[in-house]
């Protein structure tokens, strides 16, 4: 069993909100530190929006957004990555030329289960080798591109009104073990995985869970920016809770000339 000093050590150290999960079984304590880094949350503590678009799939902070050039490149806090070496596949990566992303690093207060960002059905997983480097400001400054060189699962989920979205959680140090809807494994193993029949799930359902962990990235196509919560911007650097609004209002989009034409 887990001590309680243990975990009263590090919700003090990080300031993490415990009234809002859901409190161990038995006699009170998390029986392992991952089953208390994995905690769920009480019904209700994370309203899903209910406008048109894409929520937040996790609790974190808005790192870093913007268009998907044609050649497949993004930017992220100064560094060049490209779509293909985040999502691990070349053919794959080229539907999100001219798109959007989003990063959202959870940090080790945060709530660490990834949830559906819009209805559909979890057809592809890809899963990556890779380093665990920390997520922080000196890996950015002294490794360059390492989201893309830490281990990765790539989540490519269809959906009816937004077409295809990736979601790609990027593990970090010490463990960087994830779990994923739909393949029973303790650990997504390496290489793609088909989900047949695909994992059908409404937004806001759970896809995934990070065993210590770090940063998701959000691809959507062409059309479907990830540049505001309701009309108006989403400020980089700001918290975002599972559940916001993360896509701007098409309307107010194309009047500011955020859309591709």
């Amino acid at each position: 069993m887990l001590s309680r000093a243990v975990v009263n050590a590090y919700v003090s150290a990080y300031d993490v909100d415990m009234t809002e999960a859901v409190p161990p079984n038995g006699a009170g304590a998390y029986p392992t530190f991952d089953s208390f880094f994995t905690r769920k949350l009480r019904d209700g503590a994370r309203p899903i929006s209910s406008a048109d678009g894409i929520v937040s799939p996790a609790d974190g902070r808005l790192e870093s957004a913007g268009p998907v050039d044609a050649g497949g490149l993004i930017q992220v806090k100064g560094s060049e990555y490209r779509v293909a070496d985040l999502v691990g596949d070349e053919e794959a990566a080229k539907r999100y030329d001219r798109g959007q992303f989003a990063v959202i690093y959870l940090s080790p207060r945060d709530y660490h289960r990834v949830h559906a960002p819009a209805a559909g059905r979890l057809t592809q997983v890809r899963s990556c080798p890779g380093e665990l480097f920390p997520v922080n400001a000196i890996s950015e400054r002294h490794i360059p591109q390492y989201l893309s060189r830490n281990r990765r699962v790539a989540m490519v989920i269809d959906t009816d009104a937004l077409g295809e979205v990736t979601l790609v959680m990027v593990a970090a140090m010490i463990v960087g073990r994830i779990t994923v809807s739909g393949v029973n494994e303790r650990d997504v193993p390496l290489g793609t995985h088909t989900v047949s029949p695909a994992h059908s799930f409404e937004r806001g359902d759970e896809l995934g869970i990070f065993h210590l962990g770090s940063t998701v990235v959000i691809f959507t196509e062409a059309g479907v920016p990830l540049i505001g919560r309701d009309t108006s911007p989403v400020p980089l650097g700001s918290a975002v809770a599972m559940g916001d609004l993360l896509t701007a209002n098409p309307a107010a989009a194309t009047a500011a000339g955020d859309l591709d034409d």
